[in-house]
């Protein structure tokens, strides 16, 4: 007897897609989470994002951590939290290197500042003097009790202030806009801020816009190093403080007593010595030469033209 087989069939199998994924080329398609990740992240990437979220977050350290009593220290930890958000947010959303913040040169850099802002503050306040605004006097206060406390509202001032408008403010407008653009925004915007502070008057908001977000924002352009800023800004409110003058404004007692006459134009008025014509033209006096060495060194960031 005789048997037949019939041939065997191999099942075919056809290959499956993800729903996600492209038969072709395997990759993600479209408006898939890859891609879509990929998108967010470059949001966080551009200037004007992290520059908004390093704002909000050093903004919100600074209006927790101000002086209260009886937590008159509490600004220096302000301080500390503060560099701690610039660099999360430099880190992780910016995605970028902090070496304007680095630990290797903060003293010496802190510390040259500190004597610019020192001799800017003492040869506007000699001038005033010298033209009859001002004159001092030593005051009889617990030195400890009065210079612990303005120390510490400088420093929580100086740290807060120098890393949202020259840390975030002119790095991420100067990637967009050039460093000359990125400059005369966020002097607009400094002075702008201190428009509602005690004793201000328009002119004294152009004066702070000229003298302390253009001196500081051409020190930073110069010396490409936070550091630096800090120091100045810092010995340049306590300085004033312990003269005895208004500090933009907000008056506290000091190690000296001033007593002012003149014309405001003079000596600044309510406001303080921010707020003379003497203090504006020598902060431009420094200013300039600072922006000239910064051109000179190379650290001036040009502006984009569009591709034609």
């Amino acid at each position: 007897m005789s048997t037949t087989t019939s041939p065997t069939t191999t099942p075919t199998t056809t290959p499956t897609t993800s729903a996600t994924t492209s038969p072709t080329t395997g990759r993600p398609r479209e408006g898939t989470a890859g891609e879509a990740g990929g998108r967010v992240a470059r949001l966080l990437r551009f200037p004007l994002t992290w520059m908004l979220i390093g704002l909000v977050g050093v903004g919100v350290v600074g209006r927790v951590t101000a002086p209260s009593e009886p937590f008159l220290m509490l600004p220096v930890l302000g301080a500390a939290l503060a560099v701690v958000v610039y660099l999360v947010v430099m880190r992780f959303v910016a995605r970028r290197r902090t070496p304007e913040i680095s630990g290797r040169r903060a003293v010496p850099e802190a510390a040259l500042g500190a004597a610019v802002g020192v001799g800017f503050v003492a040869a506007s306040a000699s001038v005033v003097s010298v033209l009859g605004g001002y004159s001092f006097t030593w005051a009889d206060v617990d030195v400890l009790a009065v210079a612990g406390p303005l120390l510490a509202v400088a420093c929580g001032a100086a740290v807060t202030e120098e890393l949202m408008f020259r840390g975030f403010g002119v790095q991420a407008l100067e990637r967009l806009l050039g460093s000359w653009v990125a400059l005369a925004v966020t002097a607009s915007f400094f002075g702008l801020a201190h428009l509602l502070n005690p004793g201000a008057t328009l002119w004294s908001t152009l004066a702070i816009a000229i003298e302390a977000g253009g001196l500081l924002g051409a020190a930073f352009l110069w010396r490409r190093n936070l550091w630096f800023v800090i120091g100045l800004h810092f010995a340049w409110n306590s300085t004033v403080g312990l003269l005895g003058l208004p500090v933009s404004g907000h008056t506290a007692p000091g190690l000296l007593t001033a007593d002012v006459t003149g014309p405001s134009l003079l000596t600044g008025g309510a406001f303080g010595i921010e707020g003379s014509l003497v203090t504006v033209t020598i902060s431009a006096l420094l200013a300039v030469p600072m922006l000239l060495l910064a051109r000179r060194r190379g650290t001036l960031v040009r502006t984009r033209r569009s591709r034609p």
